[in-house]
């Protein structure tokens, strides 16, 4: 069986920009949602102005389709020149700790 990925993606809009990479993301989240092997793929504002995409697929392989898939090419298509260096994508394994629900993402 293979384990589950969590991913966080950050984005750092340029000024005056952040409207626009919102606007992007709305339109790339639901489709991303229907991809197989999608558990979670939600945005969050965080202080300094950055949006934090946390993400969780079923599995390394379907998280590697999803980025070589329409719905990414097409988000990095409409996110050009809105963001002030490329999206810093960072993957992660859960390390279960606890009660199955509280104890990994």
């Amino acid at each position: 069986m293979t384990e589950p990925v969590v991913v966080t993606a950050v984005f750092t809009p340029k000024e005056g920009s952040t409207p626009q990479v919102l606007d992007a993301l709305r339109v790339a989240i639901p489709l991303v949602h229907e991809e197989d092997g999608c558990l979670l793929y939600a945005i969050h504002d965080a202080p300094n102005g950055d949006i934090f995409m946390i993400e969780k697929w079923e599995s390394a392989e379907l998280l590697d389709s999803h980025g070589a898939g329409p719905a990414v090419a097409a988000l990095n298509q409409s996110l050009e020149g809105l963001l002030d260096g490329p999206v810093e994508v960072t993957r992660f394994v859960p390390i279960p700790v606890g009660t199955e629900s509280q104890g990994a993402l």
